[in-house]
């Protein structure tokens, strides 16, 4: 399958590390104009180097809706939107008594708010040029529970799910499709490696032993599924949520 994003403009937010490394480099190497959103600008300047020429970095908080306005009319016209940009903020395996308003709501706007907010703001030129692809990476926690106990990045991947769907529903009479990737557990970025060192020798093997391909998945593996939705091949697919976890 041959692939090819000359002449798109893409946007990865969370594109410092991890699955929005990946997904920029995959977009950056089919020949899309790609630009990098994250908060993190030493991390983001590493994803722009091995992207190339061909990428512009923005050091954004999605969750500021200001911010991201102002993003979005700098780039300009968007064919490609990929809302990466999450975390747990370091909430691993905290009762929910001992969880404050502060950080319920910190994981619920980068991750879901974040989400809506991009999308908010490239809908009206992708509306106007009659194309759009929207692609939101939620989890596996959307779907089902969060392995490592984190009560509210479920619930914000759940709502993400649902936002992707009513998009599609909303955005399809314009010919903009809106699906989500839902990954199983990745070794992909510092917060996931603290998951994983969280879970213990016995919680490791556990997760591993519960997946059919009996392995861990890498970031490539969820970037090509973006590039997939991206593509031509999914001119007729909208509203899906594809779980890219190695079989349960």
């Amino acid at each position: 399958m041959n692939i090819s994003f000359e002449g798109k403009v893409a946007i990865v937010t969370g594109a410092a590390h991890g699955f929005g490394r990946a997904i920029a480099q995959g977009f950056a190497s089919r020949g899309a104009r790609v630009h990098l959103c994250d908060i993190n600008a030493e991390a983001l300047a590493e994803t722009a180097a091995l992207c190339g020429p061909n990428a512009q970095v923005h050091v954004l908080d999605v969750g500021d809706r200001a911010a991201v306005q102002a993003a979005v009319a700098s780039i300009g016209d968007v064919d490609i939107l990929v809302n990466n940009a999450g975390g747990v903020r370091g909430q691993v395996g905290r009762p929910i008594e001992e969880i404050s308003e502060a950080d319920w709501q910190a994981i619920l706007d980068v991750n879901l708010s974040g989400a809506f907010f991009m999308a908010q703001a490239v809908a009206p030129s992708m509306k106007a040029r009659r194309f759009g692809r929207i692609i939101n990476i939620s989890s596996g926690a959307g779907l089902g529970i969060s392995l490592t106990g984190i009560q509210s990045y479920a619930s914000a991947k759940a709502g993400q799910i649902g936002l992707t769907r009513q998009l599609a529903h909303e955005l399809g009479p314009w010919n903009i499709t809106v699906n989500n990737v839902a990954p199983g557990f990745v070794r992909s970025n510092p917060a996931t490696e603290r998951q994983w060192m969280a879970m213990g020798e016995e919680g490791q093997q556990r997760l591993i032993q519960n997946i059919a391909l009996k392995r861990l998945g890498e970031a490539d593996d969820i970037a090509n599924m973006v590039m997939f939705f991206a593509s031509d091949y999914a001119n007729w697919v909208s509203g899906q949520v594809i779980s890219v976890d190695g079989g349960k």
